[in-house]
């Protein structure tokens, strides 16, 4: 098949509330909505979540007769949810406050007549093991073992409705929300058996995937109870679930669900999916960042054997093969049109000399003042100013972004790798016009995120192309590609004031973020006069979510600072951060990392320097030490080791935990030693891996980790927090190996600069 699709223009769409069926399987109410018309009562985003509030990728005409197919019939609207806890994140600038989960148990759970157990959630596994850490969680409170529960995630036509897997919110929300569906299904199974027995439920206990009556010395299975039944019932209002400290499957380090397929390679990612007569498809991009496409030959290309197809600013290929498509893209001329742009030299002035307006209503707000700021800070004994910059970084996926798309009549369906399914459905719905019942995706685990997959123009792309090549198509970014149309962590400028007594007490403190974000921007030391103030920028670049937002920025900047304030009154840094800090859970973190770390030791090798950082993020806590050399002749930094101390309340899984905290530590190697976007006139400039830096092997330092047990409190995630300890922590252990003050991140991309 070969030929071209043309098309423009504009119409609108509007999120709904379905109900859907499946046969066989449990049935789940999913509101629907798109990717800036959603939000849940009490949950908010961070504003440096940027990608979320944009607009749609891509947004395509359809055909007079495709536009009545869709349209032509109307649509019929059913909301049966129930009023429940909001245990999902919100998603967007605009928000909608009837979202809510269902209190439905068969939307969550269904028990097999095998004695299989199939839970659903929109949660979405991408390497962070979430898949086995909520099947811990299920296994914990129905009591059955952990190899009969089998997860369906990420999947809008069978899962509850989820905005998205990101802000380390799985653990505290859904982990919380399965704990309290499988308790509720087990007290269920419970009344289920004491009727068919004729007892009191109080007589009754269920362990191993059965009710037991240990006074009658009898059983029964799960399976044989639910057979021909449904789990309909509610869940109350309250249930009690098993304390922590009682946990027999949470709590401990249960092995990798499905991990010998990740290890064996049995395990499809998105971009190993596959369909039979499935073609190919690959897009041809702009020179530049809003560049315009003038015109465009696309005969040669035809002439291959290819469908091209163009639609605005659209253009791409389908073909039989991966390598068709590639040739036949690169033999379309295009003309474009592209204006002058700023470069990555003179960005951090950019940032500050073109605000935006806006105000920030979510994160940790735009502005927050405390007590009297001018006042203390010109009566203080000591008074330090400093400026510290962030540049943009490139999430860099292990998988780039892959989508399969295929059409059934009018129906769609996409397989990709996405941290949001209903949101990437919202999406492909907005840009096809097209209801978004009629559209499904499903996500496989995939091959990280850090928070860069929240977008769907790769699922958009491919259903493009599908939808012109009457064929499924898949589309995989070439790793260039990823560094280029992929969103980056933004850039920011970060000014610190502050004044200090002589007593070692900080008496003011002023802080603005420009650009970067308000994440993680409150200080969580004890200062009577504040200001702390975040200013939207106008960005030169895509800027959206990373691990961990501008909470890296935030606390860079701010354990810099402490680092620099505790030198300018000669008092020990961590001597001078617990005298200024109340808070007894951060208080712990910095003093167990201390004692593993041996602070206060002598230096035995010359280059050697000790640094601290820590703070408070996504409710979890967290004290990161450092330990660096460096070698004055070749101007080589080392991080030779690096001690973390954390806190995310009770432990469901410590391997896993240990696996996320040394995880962030090593990708927060790049980010603080050399990795940044060089870009200029709309162009990536460093868009390869042998171009730009990212940790190896042999930059990876002794990791140790002090893992903070707290069964008295509820837990917490793990995904991002533990990162924002250690560029300060660098940067704080430089100095004292050099006395050479660096303030701007990445530190030391080519060497460190001793003069």
């Amino acid at each position: 098949m070969s030929g071209r699709e043309f098309g423009s223009g504009d119409i609108s769409s509007r999120g709904q509330t379905v109900e859907l069926r499946s046969t066989g399987q449990a049935m789940a109410s999913v509101p629907t909505c798109s990717v800036s018309t959603c939000a849940v009562p009490g949950s908010a985003i961070e504003p440096e979540r940027y990608e979320l509030a944009a607009g749609a990728p891509y947004r395509f005409d359809l055909d007079r007769r495709e536009f009545f197919k869709f349209v032509g019939a109307g649509v019929v609207v059913f909301s049966v949810l129930k009023t429940g806890t909001a245990a999902q994140e919100s998603g967007g600038a605009r928000g909608r406050r009837d979202e809510s989960l269902p209190k439905e148990i068969d939307a969550w759970l269904h028990i097999g007549e095998s004695g299989k157990v199939t839970v659903y959630t929109g949660k979405v596994e991408m390497g962070q093991n979430i898949r086995t850490s909520l099947t811990q969680a299920v296994a914990e409170e129905l009591r059955v073992p952990m190899e009969k529960i089998e997860l369906v995630m990420g999947d809008t036509q069978l899962t509850p409705f989820d905005m998205g897997t990101f802000g380390s919110r799985t653990t505290p929300t859904m982990n919380l929300q399965l704990r309290k569906v499988a308790a509720a299904a087990r007290d269920t199974l419970i009344g289920l058996a004491a009727a068919q027995w004729k007892t009191d439920v109080r007589h009754l206990v269920a362990d191993d995937g059965k009710v037991k009556d240990p006074q009658m010395n009898r059983s029964v299975e799960y399976a044989a109870l639910t057979k021909g039944q449904q789990l309909t019932q509610t869940l109350p209002e309250e249930d009690p679930l098993i304390p922590a400290a009682n946990w027999k499957v949470a709590g401990q380090s249960a092995a990798k669900v499905n991990g010998r397929e990740f290890v064996t390679g049995k395990h499809r990612y998105p971009s190993d999916q596959k369909l039979p007569d499935m073609w190919y498809g690959k897009l041809l991009r702009p020179t530049a960042f809003g560049a315009t496409l003038v015109s465009v030959d696309a005969q040669k290309a035809e002439q291959m054997g290819a469908t091209v197809v163009r639609d605005g600013n659209f253009v791409g290929v389908a073909a039989a093969s991966s390598g068709l498509a590639e040739v036949a893209v690169a033999a379309i001329k295009a003309e474009w049109k592209s204006e002058a742009q700023p470069s990555s030299k003179e960005l951090f002035d950019y940032l500050k000399k073109n605000p935006t307006e806006g105000r920030d209503p979510t994160g940790d707000g735009d502005r927050y003042e405390a007590g009297k700021v001018d006042p203390a800070l010109a009566s203080a004994d000591h008074k330090l100013q400093a400026t510290y910059m962030v540049s943009y970084i490139a999430h860099v996926p292990l998988e780039p972004r892959a989508a399969l798309a295929k059409w059934d009549g009018d129906n769609l369906t996409v397989w990709t790798g996405t941290q949001r399914p209903f949101g990437v459905r919202g999406q492909l719905a907005e840009a096809f016009r097209m209801p978004e019942d009629r559209v499904r995706v499903l996500m496989p685990d995939t091959g990280s995120g850090y928070g860069g997959k929240h977008s769907g123009e790769t699922a958009i792309e491919a259903a493009r192309l599908a939808r012109a090549a009457k064929r499924p198509v898949k589309v995989v970014w070439t790793r260039e590609e990823e560094f280029s149309w992929a969103y980056f962590r933004p850039a920011g400028v970060m000014e610190v004031t502050s004044g200090v007594g002589a007593d070692g007490r900080i008496t003011a403190w002023e802080h603005h973020n420009y650009n970067s974000g308000s994440a993680g921007i409150r200080t969580y030391y004890e200062i009577p006069n504040q200001r702390i103030v975040f200013h939207p920028a106008k960005s030169p670049l895509r800027q959206g979510s990373y691990r961990a937002l501008a909470a890296t920025a935030n606390h860079f900047a701010r354990e810099s600072h402490m680092d620099e304030l505790a030198h300018a009154i000669k008092m020990d840094p961590l001597e001078f951060r617990l005298k200024n800090l109340k808070d007894e859970r951060l208080r712990a973190v910095f003093e167990a990392a201390a004692k593993k770390f041996g602070w206060g030791k002598s230096k035995s090798v010359p280059g050697q320097g000790f640094g601290m950082g820590g703070g408070y993020e996504k409710l979890g806590y967290i004290a990161t030490f450092a330990e660096v050399h460096v070698d004055r002749k070749s101007r080589d930094v080392k991080v030779v080791r690096v001690v973390t101390a954390f806190d995310c309340g009770a432990i469901v899984n410590p391997d896993n935990l240990r696996n996320q905290i040394e995880g962030s530590n090593v990708q927060g190697l790049g980010g603080a030693l050399f990795e940044a976007i060089s870009f200029e006139n709309g162009k990536i400039l460093n868009g390869r891996l042998s171009e730009y830096r990212v940790p190896r092997f042999s930059d990876v330092p002794v990791l140790e980790t002090v893992l903070l047990d707290r069964k008295d409190l509820p837990s917490v995630g793990a995904g991002e927090c533990p990162m924002v300890g250690l560029a300060p922590a660098i940067a704080n252990a430089i100095f004292d190996a050099t006395g050479v003050r660096l303030r701007a991140l990445p530190l030391v991309p080519d060497g460190l600069k001793m003069g």
